[in-house]
């Protein structure tokens, strides 16, 4: 298995630099792959921020790559959720978060136009720092 990095998941995605692509199309086609979070939380940012590219095909596309037969990541169950949240207006950096805290009563933040976002989305309640408490 092969591990990749940011830059192979965005030129196979992105195909912006083709001899780039061939190799790292090459890559996913002759090997096992796995990808790291930290990789899909970075991809998902360049792709948004550099490329300039919609929510919605960033999502799609990490999807179809991701639900290739020969692609694994730690964590496919988080990830999955990660997308899903993202899908229903969460920033993805904040998905992943939230995805990834399923066991905990509450998430904790700081973030207004997060915990507005995410009110009722899991079983995680989000909700500002001030106003988190365990329960009695």
């Amino acid at each position: 298995m092969i591990a990749i990095d940011t830059n192979v998941l965005v030129r196979l995605l992105t195909r912006d630099d083709e001899p780039q692509f061939q190799q790292a199309s090459t890559l996913f086609t002759k090997n096992k792959i796995f990808i790291p979070e930290t990789v899909i939380l970075e991809t998902e940012w360049v792709l948004r921020l550099a490329y300039k590219l919609p929510q919605a095909t960033i999502l799609e596309a990490l999807r179809k790559t991701l639900g290739l037969p020969n692609v694994q990541t730690a964590r496919p169950g988080v990830i999955a959720q990660a997308l899903d949240l993202a899908g229903q207006g969460l920033d993805f950096a904040d998905a992943l978060h939230l995805a990834a805290s399923q066991d905990c009563v509450q998430f904790a933040t700081f973030d207004t136009s997060f915990v507005k976002k995410a009110d009722g989305l899991t079983g995680c309640k989000v909700s500002h720092c001030h106003e988190t408490t365990l329960p009695t």
